[in-house]
């Protein structure tokens, strides 16, 4: 053991002395007598140019838990020094084997009671190298979450649950008081209060404590300029709001400090009282949208990009109840990301008022299901634990978010959110799965939900909706008035939903919405207008989840990334920023269950059938009309000077074009094409290009979007009418 070592250890030990002095745990600690809970004080020297951790946990157990083996689990890289257990004899050293985990990346340390002894406090002194270089994920999406299961090192340090930096029991809550030391210039964050800091020996060091148990504690350090300012409640509330951010992007610190402050305003309200002290915005080395009990980590190019929407922010705020309150439980599915994404990335827009973005969120859900969902790899929302590919995030976020807009639709407005305020105030650090929430929203709504949840989150799938009979004759209601009686069917492909389906009828006087209630494969209604009607059509508004044929949805770039058929077509000079393009497509993985990306010059044929996606320059303008002529009609035209979409003109040669349209002879399929004439007209686009997958068309000036559309296609079907 080294000189070095030996200083460090004693300094360990009595800054664990220390916080417990300055951040004594709550009176009414739950780890004193739960055995699912237990109470942590944890001394850690991180050193990020080694990329060591040497700590000391000082672990309080509940009297229940210490009649029996205890099984921790730690990170294989790090080595126990030491082991001692309080016992009456006074404090001594304790055996313990360790073995290989499941995972094979952390290692299980078994100790064993000593005969006629009770375990209530275990001292670990451990250290090791934590040193997983976080790497670029390799999906067709615009941000890919770096992977890494946690780092120490010069441009950062980031320690989570899967780092098992600490001794962690599995399916045991925790209570943290924690001390850091790094070097002078770095600070730490991670959840709880900070209590206070200071410099020693030329040493950084923090103390933080958190009251509310925590499945896990997660732990980052950075060189940061941190600004703060105070959130005061409605009812006297105050949460303490902070902004770690690095020095070339401290400048954004009022925008996301104002941007959480709103959240807050409106939330606060809606899910009850914010569950923690504190709340702060922390940037990222590495790409990642993470949130954890009193904070969110944010990638620093999500830093730069002004990350404040509410399907960003807002939705790492609404996390703060939603999963890091009231928890999940992930052995029973997971629907923490469901309730969160519908309450954030959704509701916000509809409580604003703003109906275009509302229904563009349920046309999304919607879409990403049908396109990226297919039937053969479909499963239960009750089945999604965490997102892997785009199919899981169409399920497990997509469509579950649109299951409890269903479920409101199902019960109403007030049974709903007092169903919601009862989960968060009654299931505050507990665990919550599928069955808590039928119960909750259950009670709130007097109804058997049995069904309901049955149908929408045990079972796979979506109904399937098309209009069968549709025909209009002229006649008399009872009481004597004229007009025109409208029968409609609307049929099921496949198992039948029950559901209730908005139905718009197009009259010769304008159009209104009935609703059809379905059970079984058909549903059958009669309508009396006044004038005649002319066309009839499902769901416009997109307010009930269903399964959308490829020939259903507008055409947009991700129906070339979804097609089980597709190539791309390279139609640029050497050393175009098109090749950025070309390269990415051939190295992503892209989404499961599509097919491989066939690599063609415009020299080659161009295939019949699939989807094509056609990167070109302005040396291959004519190349490209010929193809946008084919598929897209008169909608787009391209010129010397500038291009067209429909009437609009723009101009330059620092503009860019992505447009999407259906194969003329393949109507399940699209042609896509990225046409940037000049070299600074796509360097920007090319790198986020998959960000914009969603829209028909997208026109960029020096990479900035100036205009963006969707073609949605009209379903309308024309009525049959018969007049007498």
């Amino acid at each position: 053991m080294s000189i070095g070592k030996l200083v460090c250890s004693s300094f360990l030990l009595s800054t664990v002395l220390t916080v417990v002095a300055v951040a004594p745990a709550p009176a009414a600690s739950r780890c004193s007598s739960d055995p699912g809970c237990i109470r942590h004080t944890i001394a850690v020297d991180l050193r990020p140019s080694s990329h060591e951790l040497i700590a000391t946990d000082s672990i309080e157990l509940a009297s229940s838990t210490a009649d029996t083996a205890l099984v921790f689990l730690l990170a294989s890289s790090l080595r126990v020094e030491s082991l001692t257990a309080s016992l009456a004899g006074g404090e001594r050293a304790l055996g313990f084997r360790s073995e290989p985990a499941d995972d094979g990346a952390a290692q299980r340390i078994v100790i064993e009671r000593p005969p006629g002894e009770r375990l209530t406090r275990l001292t670990w002194t451990y250290r090791g190298v934590i040193h997983d270089p976080p790497k670029e994920g390799r999906q067709l999406r615009f941000v890919t979450p770096s992977e890494t299961a946690g780092h120490i090192g010069p441009e950062g340090v980031y320690l989570s649950s899967e780092t098992r930096w600490y001794p962690d029991m599995e399916g045991v809550l925790g209570q943290f008081d924690i001390v850091a030391t790094l070097p002078r210039d770095w600070t730490v964050v991670t959840q709880g209060r900070k209590e206070r800091e200071r410099v020693l020996d030329d040493r950084s060091v923090s103390w933080w404590t958190m009251k509310e148990p925590a499945e896990a504690l997660t732990l980052v350090a950075n060189k940061f300029v941190v600004t703060t300012r105070s959130w005061n409640g409605p009812d006297g509330q105050q949460v303490q709001l902070a902004a770690y951010l690095f020095p070339e992007d401290a400048g954004l610190a009022d925008e996301y400090l104002r941007a959480s402050s709103n959240y807050l305003d409106v939330y606060v309200p809606l899910l009850g009282p914010f569950p923690f002290e504190t709340f702060a915005v922390v940037e990222n080395f590495f790409a990642s949208g993470l949130g954890m009990p009193s904070f969110t980590l944010l990638g620093s190019g999500s830093i730069k990009r002004h990350y404040v929407q509410p399907y960003a922010l807002g939705h790492e705020i609404v996390h703060s109840w939603i999963g890091n309150s009231v928890f999940n439980r992930q052995d029973r599915g997971n629907w923490v990301e469901g309730l969160t994404t519908y309450l954030a990335n959704y509701y916000w827009h509809e409580r604003a008022q703003d109906e275009a973005q509302a229904r563009e969120q349920r046309r999304l859900m919607i879409q990403a299901y049908s396109l990226y969902v297919a039937p053969e790899r479909d499963y239960p929302v009750a089945k999604f634990v965490r997102k892997t590919d785009e199919k899981d995030n169409a399920i497990g976020y997509q469509k579950a978010a649109f299951v409890f807009h269903l479920l409101r639709h199902q019960i109403g407005d007030e049974a709903f959110w007092r169903g919601l305020q009862t989960l968060v105030s009654r299931f505050r650090t507990k665990p919550a799965d599928w069955t808590t929430l039928e119960q909750v929203f259950s009670e709130a709504s007097g109804r058997d939900l049995r069904w309901f949840f049955r149908q929408w989150v045990e079972e796979a799938g979506a109904p399937s909706l098309s209009i069968g009979e549709a025909r209009a004759a002229q006649g008399r209601t009872e009481d004597g008035r004229t007009g025109w009686h409208l029968t409609i069917t609307i049929r099921q492909t496949g198992k039948p939903y029950r559901l209730t389906v908005p139905v718009a009828v197009t009259t010769e006087s304008g159009t209104e919405t009935r609703w059809l209630s379905l059970a079984h494969s058909d549903g059958r209604a009669e309508w009396f207008f006044a004038g005649k009607p002319r066309s009839v059509r499902i769901d416009p508004d997109l307010m009930v989840f269903r399964r959308m044929d490829r020939t259903e949805l507008p055409p947009m770039l991700n129906g070339f990334v979804t097609d089980s058929a597709r190539a791309v077509v390279k139609a640029y000079s050497a050393g175009s920023p098109l090749m950025q393009v070309a390269a990415r497509l051939s190295e992503a993985s892209g989404q499961p269950g599509a097919g491989p990306t066939r690599v063609l010059s415009s020299d080659d044929p161009i295939p019949d059938g699939g989807s094509i996606l056609v990167l070109a320059d302005q040396d291959h303008r004519p190349f490209v009309q010929s193809l946008l002529d084919e598929s897209c009609g008169d909608r787009i035209t391209i010129s010397e000077s500038n291009l067209r979409v429909g009437s609009r003109s723009f101009d330059g040669p620092a503009t860019a074009l992505l447009v999407s349209c259906r194969r003329a002879h393949a109507p399940a399929s699209v042609l896509s094409v990225l046409y940037a004439p000049m070299a600074q007209s796509v360097a920007t686009v090319a790198r986020l290009l998959f960000y914009y997958g969603w829209h028909s068309v997208v026109v960029f000036q020096e990479g900035t979007v100036v205009f963006r559309d969707v073609w949605d296609a009209d379903h309308s079907k024309e009525v049959h009418s018969v007049e007498r």
